[in-house]
């Protein structure tokens, strides 16, 4: 229930907001049994008709809050009626009673069906809020180690399993009881013996349901879990068609998929199994007890002593049957909420989920970068392997560092750090002299640009993916941040110019343009500190010549870190660090280490090989 009621909180102004559907969930169902009461003086007026014997007017009695007084003075008015007018006068009386009973209850079930629907829609989209704010500041190794499309499915399907658990819940599992305690009220009014009789044999039922409701939240959570694998397939499909197409996979992918579809159909069948049954056990249920009841009824209306009245006996079974639907409906809402409670612990290990990056208490904002960026003792352990060891290197401002060396040696990893998308295991990243955790995240974050090797665009213009996470940006900014990174004259030859769609991920351009829009992107933003992630190894010469231009003037007086390979990105840099297995093992300019016959040298001529080769 914890977790149900968390689940809940999510909606603003809970308690008033649950007073108003409490309240108007009463009033509806006091005007539905109201209109299963009024059969009882209907078929009383009925029987006395066809007995000839003229009505007998009771004393009006003396007002109450209570049953007694209603039934009392409905009686006195029905045949005070049925004496004046006569018996079709009565019968006209209580069918226009009936219809405005109707009336009222359906209007007071609307207000609180609507009451239920607001008290949904604001759950729903604060948990979607919730999970993708905490998802969006999640450190990156949260997402090397989760699933896209598990991620996805917590995001969609699981999120639909709670709206159904929360709206189901206050229809069902908080409306259906005040049903059940109203009616049986109403029913103990009538015939107390009748109605102790019921609950000796209702609770029957709900312990039959109750065992097969409890053996529902593992299946629930096994299909949960699959429908999250099952995303994640197709998404990794539609992105990989092209290795797909190109190597014959297609059908190694449906084997996949057919695998994964077919255990979750076989989970999901065994779900609906025990799930479908609660309705005929309920249904059974009830068709027994009502026979029952029928039976021991029938011994006190029809005995020698005749405790009820035929019409009390038939408004009775009239009403006791109205109970059977709001307990199948409780029922089935369990059902929900069990399903939804799946849903939402899964979503809950989300949000509950803290980022290993986080700020201090008395973090800095930092306004300015002054003085340089230092790696001190710094070394780097993910999932207990070793990425980086004892680095120490001093980035003055203005500078340009670039990174060389074997793939997997750690480049990446030490770039990461400046930003802080990962922390040193050992020792400190400084900058200006105090530690990148003395910092304010964000304001951090701000004093940098990074322009990765896969150039990270979103399905929208090319006006707003230059200008992403820059607010109030003029038009003639973007123009000039587009013009720096080479991309101005291929912009206006597209279809729309600035307002191009680019679609998804950029596949309407070609890498090197996409490339371009990134690096406007960081022009635009104007950071002190730039990274660049291997941003022109992707590059068809042509391309590499257009975007290395454009890092060239986006690198002018700015604090540069380069990993790259090729030598036009790197030999004019001040500093060229080259790192192997989490370690530097030479540092200095261009031609010092092309002298050193090192590590440095190899990797150039090995590419010096490779280019004559092409």
């Amino acid at each position: 229930m914890k977790t149900y009621f968390r689940i809940l909180n999510y909606a603003p102004n809970l308690v008033p907001r649950m007073v108003q559907f409490l309240l108007y969930a009463v009033l509806g169902v006091i005007f539905g049994v109201l209109n299963y009461a009024l059969v009882i003086p209907l078929l009383g007026t009925l029987f006395k008709a066809g007995t000839g014997a003229a009505p007998v007017v009771p004393v009006m009695p003396p007002f109450s809050f209570s049953l007694t007084y209603i039934t009392g003075a409905f009686n006195y008015h029905i045949l005070s009626i049925a004496q004046d007018h006569g018996v079709m006068g009565a019968l006209l009386f209580v069918c226009i009673a009936i219809v405005a009973s109707m009336l009222i209850g359906s209007v007071f079930r609307y207000m609180e069906r609507m009451a239920a629907s607001r008290i949904k829609v604001d759950i729903v989209k604060n948990i979607r809020m919730d999970i993708f704010r905490n998802i969006s500041q999640l450190h990156i190794g949260y997402f090397s180690d989760q699933r896209k499309g598990d991620l996805i499915s917590r995001f969609t399907s699981d999120v639909v399993e709670v709206e159904n658990a929360a709206v189901n819940s206050l229809k069902f599992v908080l409306k259906e009881p005040i049903t059940i305690i109203v009616t049986f009220g109403v029913l103990f009014f009538i015939s107390v013996k009748l109605t102790l009789f019921t609950l000796l044999v209702f609770p029957i039922t709900g312990g039959i349901l109750a065992e097969i409701i409890k053996r529902l939240k593992r299946k629930a959570q096994q299909s949960q879990e699959s429908q999250g694998r099952i995303v994640n397939i197709l998404d990794e499909v539609i992105g990989g068609m092209r290795v797909i197409n190109a190597f014959n996979a297609r059908w190694f992918v449906l084997r996949k998929i057919d695998e994964e579809t077919s255990y979750h159909r076989k989970v999901n069948l065994s779900l609906a199994r025990k799930n479908e049954l609660a309705s005929p056990v309920s249904e059974t249920m009830g068709v027994m007890i009502m026979a029952g009841l029928m039976y021991f009824g029938g011994t006190i209306v029809l005995g020698d002593n005749a405790e009820l009245a035929p019409e009390q006996f038939l408004g009775f079974l009239a009403i006791f049957a109205s109970i059977i639907q709001p307990a199948k409906n409780f029922s089935n809402g369990i059902t929900s909420m069990q399903k939804g409670t799946v849903s939402a612990e899964r979503i809950f290990r989300i949000i509950d989920t803290e980022s290993l990056i986080q700020n201090k208490p008395d973090a800095k904002v930092l306004d300015e970068f002054r003085t340089a960026v230092e790696f001190r003792n710094v070394s780097f352990t993910y999932d207990r392997d070793p990425v980086l060891k004892d680095i120490n290197l001093k980035i003055e401002k203005g500078k340009t560092i670039a990174l060389i060396g074997p793939s997997g040696g750690g480049k990446s990893t030490l770039a990461d750090l400046v930003p802080r998308f990962y922390d040193p295991t050992a020792g400190e990243v400084l900058l200006d002299g105090l530690s990148l955790k003395d910092y304010e995240l964000e304001s951090l974050r701000k004093q940098m640009g990074v322009v990765t090797q896969e150039s990270i665009l979103f399905n929208d213009t090319i006006f707003n993916n230059i200008a992403f996470g820059v607010e109030n940006v003029r038009e003639e900014d973007v123009i000039q941040a587009a013009r720096v990174a080479n991309a101005h004259d291929f912009i206006m030859q597209t279809p729309d110019g600035y307002q191009t769609s680019i679609g998804e991920r950029g596949s309407k351009l070609s890498g090197g343009q996409r490339q371009r829009l990134s690096i406007a992107r960081a022009v635009l933003k104007n950071p002190p500190i730039l990274i660049l992630d291997e941003a022109t190894s992707a590059l068809d010469s042509e391309s590499e010549r257009l975007v290395q231009d454009a890092l060239n003037n986006l690198m002018k007086n700015r604090t540069s870190i380069v990993i790259a390979h090729r030598l036009s990105t790197i030999q004019h840099a001040d500093e060229i660090i080259v790192i192997q297995s989490g370690q530097i093992v030479e540092r200095g300019r261009h031609e010092t280490l092309l002298s050193q016959s090192g590590l440095y040298k190899k990797l150039i001529e090995i590419q010096s090989m490779d280019r004559e080769a092409r």
